[in-house]
């Protein structure tokens, strides 16, 4: 997982595209290398945000915004009564099996992008306050995706670095094996 996009790695603009989910995807992945289950379930400011909770929450929404591209129905959609759960692992979630969720939903978004004919393609989004009106694009979900990973990545960088003091290039180094025991 890198923290650059290469310009010359992926091509054309759907994979720069890609490139840029994959790389947010990745910071957040890497603010939870090496934590036990408490650390990363752990509140270290005033904010209600912990690292396995904003893992869960960006898996969630990646898998809703997918959903609602594929004109599918999300079965595990939040709702104002569910919402904060979105935010904190439940009974018999860790953080393993979160992450192993995000993988697939990762691969599955990875394959319907590739699969549409063009990223100007649109999908509609439903009547409500906090969506944009009328339909959007492909592109415009990709950079989303981007918008949505980096604004929590950055929440994860200072859980993190309140943690334990590592921040993203030590993390970097973990996942490579360098500075301790990656998890």
């Amino acid at each position: 997982m890198v923290t650059h996009v290469p310009a010359e790695a992926h091509g054309d603009e759907r994979g720069a595209l890609l490139g840029f989910v994959e790389a947010q995807r990745g910071a957040l992945r890497r603010s939870v290398i090496g934590l036990s289950e408490e650390q990363a379930a752990s509140r270290p400011s005033a904010s209600e945000l912990s690292l396995s909770g904003l893992v869960k929450h960006v898996a969630g929404a990646e898998r809703h915004w997918l959903r609602l591209a594929q004109q599918r129905p999300d079965e595990q959609e939040s709702t104002p009564e569910n919402y904060a759960d979105s935010f904190r692992l439940l009974d018999g979630e860790t953080v393993p099996g979160v992450l192993a969720f995000w993988d697939e939903v990762a691969a599955e978004t990875t394959e319907f992008i590739g699969s549409v004919g063009s990223l100007d393609d649109t999908f509609p989004l439903p009547d409500a306050p906090w969506f944009p009106k009328g339909d959007v694009s492909m592109r415009w979900l990709l950079l989303h995706l981007v918008e949505e990973f980096a604004r929590h990545a950055g929440h994860a960088d200072i859980i993190r670095e309140s943690l334990d003091g590592k921040g993203a290039f030590d993390l970097v180094a973990l996942e490579h094996g360098q500075g301790g025991e990656a998890a």
